[in-house]
């Protein structure tokens, strides 16, 4: 919503593109994947896909970006996934990083939190940038690849299951028709058509509590942190979230009581009386102006299994997320870039189809895990019952006097999940007494000429310390590193040890003491070359 006077994309900061309907050949070709929905996690699939050689067709029913910020913080390992989709150079330009918590109880700071840092981090742990930025950004590497074809202003309005694929029926402002492809990726967000016409529903709970989110534009001088305000004066009972974005934008999400109708809080004067509270209580007696505002409502929900046949879900279409914990967006775009490098693999002939086997239980389990953790957020942001609100309480006003239960205050930031039990990850060496375990994401290194994520191949890549003997293999990039350098002790490494990286920086398996057998046994299994076609 606007304020009055406004057009629905009339931004105080930002210019939306127009995208036309497509000018269609007169005979479609058979596509080996198409994916609906070409928001953030959209086109980090179609540019994963690319990336590893495979040709994609993006449809989205609107006919410019989604608009206002919503998803607004871009945790470090979506970073490394847009690095190595070479689009990160914009993001790094535009967005406000920011390590750093602030929680407040009643006007008085109980809680300053700091996120894991340091010289050996190629990026901050969170960057703020406002959605419409993200997509913009990302739109630009989509746009510049010969191989991503996309179609505004298409609606899909049904899927049908054909042999070996899937034909799905498209209109347009030029009328309706067919398309079809081996692979159908639903990216269509949490009201999917994709999933209403599988006959699908996501799964999982409800929470009462309700936020307006908040644009405002205004010279404040308070620094790019995260801040939480408890039980503040301006919302008595409630919880106030402020964060800096870029073009002096701050986002400000205020949660409602439960005697506050949608209708009625979202009525631009009221908006506008709840905004001017928060913004007294943080100090600010300067001009602001209003830009966008919406609600929000906290869900855990998902889908049992992310593939329906030649159909897979990805992002909100496939799990829905509270905000709490800035998971939603950062969770989709690891779903893009997991299934992108697979679905590629397979199509390619690189990997047997079981690779797609992993895809579920692996994203499926990291949201799983989002769930424990944001459901603990949740339940402190927005205590749902009067014995939680009491306990939550309680808690907070013990902070005022003691610091370790301002502890309790923590957001429990998103980081990676550890893909232990996936069939992608094969089991660990005992022999380690330290490093990243299988299934874990990257840990990152200050070399002398740059950092360990730079030197990872565009496939697979073999991190190998000292002498290993390796095996001939062509997606295999081998990174040689010395024994005592720099990353042999954050990898718990020894002369002769090695790591298997996988595309999506996730590691498939480690050696203690690598040999070319064990490393081609392991490249056998995770690419499922010998497993029965799915």
């Amino acid at each position: 919503m606007r304020p009055a006077g406004r057009g629905e994309l009339d931004s105080l900061y930002f210019d939306y593109p127009h995208f036309d309907a497509p000018d269609r050949p007169a005979t479609e070709a058979h596509r080996p994947v198409i994916i609906v929905g070409a928001g953030p996690v959209g086109m980090v699939a179609a540019l994963t896909l690319a990336k590893h050689g495979v040709a994609s067709l993006l449809l989205d029913a609107k006919e410019t970006f989604n608009d206002g910020s919503r998803a607004i913080c871009v945790s470090r390992s979506s970073f490394h996934i847009l690095d190595q989709l070479g689009a990160v150079a914009p993001f790094l330009d535009k967005s406000l990083g920011w390590t750093k918590g602030r929680s407040f109880f009643r006007g008085q700071q109980i809680l300053e939190f700091d996120m894991p840092d340091g010289p050996d981090e190629k990026f901050r742990p969170m960057y703020n940038l406002e959605q419409q930025y993200i997509e913009a950004f990302l739109w630009q590497a989509v746009a510049a690849c010969d191989l991503i074809e996309t179609r505004w202003q298409s609606d899909v309005a049904g899927v049908q299951d054909i042999d070996a694929g899937v034909r799905l029926s498209v209109r347009d402002p030029n009328g309706a028709y067919d398309l079809t492809a081996d692979w159908l990726l639903a990216a269509d967000g949490a009201r999917s058509s994709i999933r209403a016409a599988r006959g699908l529903r996501l799964k999982g709970e409800n929470y009462e509590g309700r936020y307006v989110i908040a644009d405002v534009q205004m010279d404040h001088d308070y620094p790019t942190i995260r801040r939480a305000l408890f039980d503040p004066a301006c919302r008595p009972g409630g919880t106030v979230l402020i964060h800096k974005q870029p073009d002096n934008i701050w986002r400000i999400d205020y949660q409602l009581r439960d005697d506050e109708a949608n209708d009625k809080a979202t009525r631009e004067e009221n908006v506008r009386a709840s905004v001017a509270g928060v913004l007294a209580e943080i100090g600010h007696d300067g001009p602001w102006d209003l830009e966008w505002w919406s609600v929000y409502s906290a869900n855990t929900l998902l889908l049992d299994d992310y593939r329906d046949g030649r159909v897979v879900f990805i992002g909100d279409s496939a799990h829905i997320v509270p905000i709490f914990g800035v998971r939603g967006l950062n969770n989709g775009i690891a779903d893009g870039m997991n299934i992108g490098w697979k679905l590629a693999w397979v199509l390619t002939g690189r990997a047997g189809e079981a690779l797609l086997d992993s895809y579920s239980p692996e994203r499926r389990g990291a949201t799983l895990d989002v769930f424990a953790n944001a459901t603990k957020s949740t339940r402190f942001m927005t205590p749902p019952t009067a014995g939680w609100r009491l306990m939550r309480d309680a808690a907070l006003s013990l902070a005022l006097t003691r610091e370790s239960a301002g502890r309790l205050a923590n957001p429990r930031q998103m980081t990676p999940y550890t893909y232990s039990d996936s069939p992608a990850t094969m089991p660990d060496d005992p022999g380690f007494e330290g490093g990243p375990k299988p299934g874990a994401m990257l840990q990152d290194v200050a070399l002398d000429d740059g950092f360990l994520s730079d030197r990872i191949g565009p496939g697979l890549t073999l991190l190998t310390f000292g002498a290993v003997s390796v095996p001939a293999h062509p997606d295999l990039t081998v990174v040689p590193l010395p024994a005592t350098g720099p990353a042999a002790r954050p990898y718990g490494a020894i002369e002769g040890s090695a790591y298997l990286i996988r595309p999506d920086l996730h590691i498939a398996a480690r050696w203690r003491q690598g040999s070319a057998t064990a490393i081609t046994v392991a490249l056998s299994n995770l690419l499922a070359e010998h497993k029965e076609m799915a």
